[in-house]
């Protein structure tokens, strides 16, 4: 598992831990049932507060992403596809929202967007 943390970034430092094991699991480089490094071990390999990791894998835990298992550790939990499907979902959203408000500040027409994406949507086939 990486975590980088970007102190430039103006992102929360839990934030951008939970972001990034978020997208771990859901890209599936983290798979169901894998130990996570103890709150401790990141938090010392991050040269971070044990509190702010602690924060990020709560967050997890509360998401679905994660389970804890006392004196062990904490795990990936099994994929939840509704869960997933619901994460993607809201990225795709966002992503739509973005690209319409560039378009309408390029000056875009509905026609034209909507040819933009049939066309990457012809890509992807």
């Amino acid at each position: 598992m990486t975590v980088l943390i970007d102190n430039k970034s103006g992102v929360a430092i839990y934030e951008q831990i939970y972001t990034q094991i978020k997208n771990q699991i859901i890209s599936g480089s983290l798979t169901e049932d894998e130990p996570l490094p103890s709150i401790r071990n990141l938090a010392k390999d991050l040269r971070i507060s044990v509190i702010t990791t602690k924060r990020a894998y709560d967050e997890l835990e509360k998401d679905g992403f994660i389970y804890t298992l006392p004196a062990k550790g904490c795990f990936v939990c099994p994929k939840n596809t509704e869960l997933i499907k619901e994460e993607n979902l809201r990225m795709i959203e966002d992503h739509f929202t973005k690209s319409v408000q560039l378009a309408v500040q390029s000056g875009l027409t509905r026609g034209e967007l909507i040819e933009i994406f049939n066309f990457a949507l012809e890509e992807m086939k």
